[in-house]
């Protein structure tokens, strides 16, 4: 699926290319949108055409989905270092000269994280918004707290957040999380999402 209006680029970077797509005049200010799993860079269409009346919007496909390659073998190919490496080719290729303003939903928030905690992004990033994906540094350390000094409340909590993140403890899981998109859960998804997040009906950007 391609964005209506934008420039698509591949950027090279640790043997891979990643799909990278413009809206908007270069000489605004940069956005950048990194999408969540399983979704391509497509999840972000409707909003990145608003921004795009304003900024100068650019979306990529993060390693492995959508239009970009994937790191062979795909065992330690995804490491927040690697990926921090490819927020940065990103940046350098569409906005050498400015800092960009980084947005990321889910695990593009997760990953968005590393970008702006780690010493070698100093200076590349303008601001961050984070939606639906923590920092693992905060989230270690609100699990140690609880674990340190447990009451029946804390004791609740992770529970409760262990029952939420069911789908990680699925996901890594080998092959299965290939078979289930492949099969009849990836076919269903649009559906589950309308059912249960209420998303408009209609084709579902994801890879």
């Amino acid at each position: 699926m391609t964005l209506e209006g934008a420039r698509e680029r591949r950027v090279r970077t640790g043997g891979i290319e990643l799909c990278v797509a413009e809206l908007g005049d270069p000489a605004r200010p940069t956005v950048v949108l990194v999408h969540g799993y399983p979704d391509s860079k497509e999840v972000w269409s409707e909003v990145a055409t608003r921004l795009a009346e304003r900024f100068h919007v650019v979306l990529y496909d993060v390693r492995g989905h959508g239009g970009s390659t994937a790191p062979q073998p795909l065992r330690g190919g995804f490491t927040l270092e690697k990926l921090t490496d490819d927020f940065l080719a990103v940046v350098d290729a569409v906005s050498p000269d400015r800092p960009v303003h980084l947005v990321g939903h889910d695990w593009g928030s997760v990953q968005s994280w590393e970008f702006v905690t780690v010493a070698r992004t100093q200076g590349r990033i303008a601001s961050f918004t984070s939606m639906s994906g923590p920092s693992l540094d905060h989230f270690g350390h609100w699990i140690k707290r609880r674990v340190r000094r447990p009451t029946p409340r804390r004791v609740g909590q992770l529970l409760g957040q262990g029952a939420k993140s069911w789908y990680v403890y699925l996901l890594h899981t080998p092959v299965l999380p290939e078979l289930a998109w492949r099969g009849p859960l990836g076919k269903q998804w649009p559906k589950i999402l309308r059912r249960v997040e209420k998303v408009p009906a209609g084709d579902y950007p994801t890879s």
